[in-house]
């Protein structure tokens, strides 16, 4: 691919510009912000680790979205934290308005680009990117079953004290507390879960993947999780990319599937060329139903405050 920008120069963004270089998925890696001289410095800081690293990507920075024409792909994380006194309504609709002019400029710049939302509250931020770029909902996916899966297979190393590379698991449903790690498709090198662990262990392991993020901004105090994240999106560029057709959990666009329709949620995706390929539907059992619809109705909620 000749170019992928991130939008957004941050930890996640900066970050996430870093992996893409290294693993050279782009003759060019452009960082946009609104704050100039910050994607400049980093992209030229990043650049110059280069010769050490062994990588040839050039990586530019840039306040301008002119800087971004023809890139195959966006990983988008604009987005402001909430600060002390703004309701959680407040920060809603400030990212809306962020993500909602990024993606006007992503169509104006390179209208056939694939666009991956990493920005909060994801779900509802990639239904603002889809409407106001315009895009299909093949070029419009969601960053956050990656990140979460990742969480819960991590924790789930912890307590077995194995290889993370043995754990297979999904993790389905909005990004956020209502999320849905599915126990009955976590396994260890085909092993299920259920007789490794007992049902208490499970329940804590999925507790523990719930709050993953706030955990990590419990400890930190004054900022939030940014090398997972950007590991995550950057496993989806490269899906997309190198056409891989990886089955990954993302944030996608039902149109019917799950029972659901006209919203984003996390489901079981293939990921190549265009983005996009397949929604895949498993079979749940009734409590994951039922959780899945209770992480969707979240969803409906958030987009309303939205409106």
């Amino acid at each position: 691919m000749r170019k992928i920008t991130v939008v957004g120069a941050g930890n996640v963004g900066a970050t996430a510009a870093q992996r893409l270089a290294e693993m050279e998925l782009a003759r060019e890696i452009v960082m946009i912000d609104v704050a100039d001289g910050i994607p400049q410095g980093k992209a030229l800081d990043q650049w110059e680790s280069a010769p050490v690293e062994g990588f040839d990507s050039r990586v530019t920075g840039s306040t301008s979205y002119d800087a971004a024409e023809g890139s195959g792909i966006f990983i988008v994380t604009a987005g402001i934290a909430r600060k002390p006194g703004m309701s959680r309504d407040d920060l809603l609709k400030t990212n809306a308005g962020i993500v909602r002019a990024v993606s006007t400029e992503i169509a104006r710049v390179a209208p056939d680009a694939i666009i991956i939302v990493v920005s909060n509250p994801l779900d509802v931020m990639c239904h603002v990117a889809m409407e106001a770029s315009g895009f299909p909902k093949e070029r419009v996916i969601g960053m956050a079953g990656v990140l979460d899966t990742a969480r819960y297979r991590s924790f789930i190393a912890l307590e077995l004290d194995c290889s993370v590379k043995d754990i297979q698991a999904l993790v389905l449903g909005g990004h956020g507390d209502t999320m849905v790690p599915l126990a009955s498709y976590t396994s260890v090198s085909g092993i299920p879960l259920s007789q490794l662990l007992p049902q208490e262990r499970i329940d804590a392991l999925v507790d523990r993947t719930r709050s993953g993020g706030a955990e990590i901004v419990g400890f930190l105090k004054t900022g939030s999780a940014y090398y997972a994240p950007s590991s995550a999106a950057v496993q989806m560029a490269e899906a997309i990319v190198r056409d891989q057709r990886r089955i990954l959990p993302c944030s996608a666009y039902l149109e019917g599937e799950y029972g659901q329709e006209g919203i984003f949620l996390g489901v079981p995706c293939k990921l190549g060329e265009g983005g996009l390929q397949q929604i895949l539907e498993v079979d749940l059992t009734e409590d994951e139903q039922e959780a899945l619809q209770k992480s969707a109705d979240a969803v409906r909620e958030t987009m309303a405050a939205l409106s």
